[in-house]
């Protein structure tokens, strides 16, 4: 039950040298440089090292044994990105989101230290960025999403400049808590973009907990906050949905439907929106900015022979296995799968994943249903959180015997505290598959 579905990102020298400390134990390695090139098989091949590649190389390295798994993935850092909504409002440190690679990477299976840069189903074939060709029994594509800051004029140079932030990326998710530390009052926008994205929660979650700490110093009378975003609503769900709106009119915070973000002039401190029904540009002054970039899929997805039309990874919405070559199965943000890119997401399709995958193996049919649940622990102050959780349908499918469309301290605490550890010891060693044993006990077996 954690927010933003996730994967490692290759930093500056500075995050690197923070989270390179821990041992690698008996972890393999393949840095072949591209004269070198060689060619490897494995039983199972997973792209992608973030939160569903790393699950599923821990579940399936347990059940297949060392020498039968690999993961590729290139990135020296992985990070619980959830956590960067509490960086960006101050409540957690960024140095405490992330580890080395090399300590979360299960030992049974070898790392390829590669970006993936071709895909060839029909032949069973990946190549990789160091010329390395790796042939498979089966894969499981698990790369993420890409973020797209180049998509709107004036990004990113715009970062180098005070009072523009996004929590989105490494690099500037600390920018996001100095902008708010020093906005002494004036306009504060919070922006979400025209395109699906990670944890959508997340864009005005930053907002709420802006909103909060300009109250607790005092400054809050001279903000002016609104949230420009591209949907027709605050939240999918409508349970949700209408609490949220309920929440804004209270505490005074706009919002602005329909308006897409296209252009950032930060010596102006200017932001241009276009209005989606109209068409018509629309610039807002701007003393504090929040950006959600544009997402989409990779490109390396885009143009393979697993994508679908738009470039998400082509797999059936219940088994997770893809629509034309039965041995591919796909999870997480590069999916294409209906449901909220989260982390909590991730957590339940690695549990179907698993089953299916392994009666597959086992020359069997997938037994297992995905039913679209995800979840996005909403936070509404420092100490406050509503826990939003729902199926493919946007209907509820909450865990807790309690109303989680309100405001409750102890699901900031499961937010803050509790989920990081779930994370880092349950799903990431293949141990967590999400809440839907505990809702049903603790709703005594009835419901979904």
């Amino acid at each position: 039950m954690a927010c933003s579905a996730l994967r490692t990102v290759v930093l500056s020298t500075r995050p690197l040298l923070q989270f390179r400390a821990g041992t690698v134990g008996a972890l393999h390695f393949s840095t072949t440089s591209p004269a070198e090139a060689e060619k490897k098989h494995y039983k199972l091949c997973i792209v992608g090292g973030g939160s569903a590649g790393i699950a599923n190389g821990s579940k399936f390295g347990r059940k297949l044994g060392a020498g039968n798994v690999c993961i590729v993935e290139p990135s020296e850092v992985h990070y619980y990105q959830p956590m960067w909504t509490l960086v960006g409002g101050g409540v957690k440190n960024f140095t405490q989101s992330g580890k080395a690679t090399a300590d979360v990477m299960p030992q049974t299976v070898d790392w390829i230290k590669a970006r993936a840069e071709e895909f060839s189903p029909d032949d069973n074939l990946v190549r990789c960025s160091d010329g390395t060709q790796i042939t498979y029994d089966y894969l499981i594509v698990a790369m993420g999403l890409q973020l797209s800051f180049e998509k709107i004029k004036g990004l990113p140079e715009a970062f180098q400049y005070d009072g523009v932030g996004s929590n989105f990326s490494p690099k500037y998710v600390e920018k996001t808590f100095r902008a708010i530390q020093n906005f002494k009052g004036g306009n504060a926008i919070f922006t979400f973009p025209n395109t699906p994205i990670k944890c959508a929660g997340a864009p005005q979650k930053i907002m709420y907990l802006a909103e909060d700490y300009w109250a607790r110093n005092k400054i809050r009378d001279k903000a002016n906050i609104s949230y420009n975003t591209a949907l027709p609503v605050v939240f999918g769900v409508k349970k949700y949905a209408e609490v949220l709106a309920a929440l804004c009119q209270k505490r005074n915070l706009k919002i602005n439907y329909r308006h897409n973000l296209v252009e950032v002039v930060p010596d102006k401190k200017e932001a241009v929106f276009e209005h989606l029904d109209t068409g018509e540009k629309v610039t807002f002054p701007y003393d504090m900015i929040h950006i959600t970039p544009p997402m989409g899929p990779l490109e390396v997805l885009k143009k393979s022979p697993l994508a679908d039309a738009v470039g998400w990874v082509d797999v059936d919405k219940q088994t997770l296995q893809h629509v034309r070559y039965p041995n591919v199965f796909s999870t997480g943000d590069c999916s294409s799968l209906p449901t909220s890119k989260t982390a909590a997401a991730v957590a339940a399709q690695c549990g179907i994943l698993y089953n299916n995958l392994s009666a597959i193996m086992d020359s069997q049919k997938p037994p297992k249903k995905y039913d679209g649940y995800t979840s996005c622990p909403l936070v509404t102050s420092k100490g406050k959180c509503i826990l939003a959780e729902f199926d493919y349908d946007l209907q509820p499918l909450e865990t807790f015997p309690v109303d989680q469309g309100k405001e409750r301290r102890t699901m900031w605490h499961l937010k803050a505290n509790v989920m990081p550890e779930i994370y880092w010891t349950g799903l990431l060693k293949g141990r967590w598959a999400g809440p839907g044993f505990y809702r049903k006990a603790m709703r005594l077996g009835m419901g979904k």
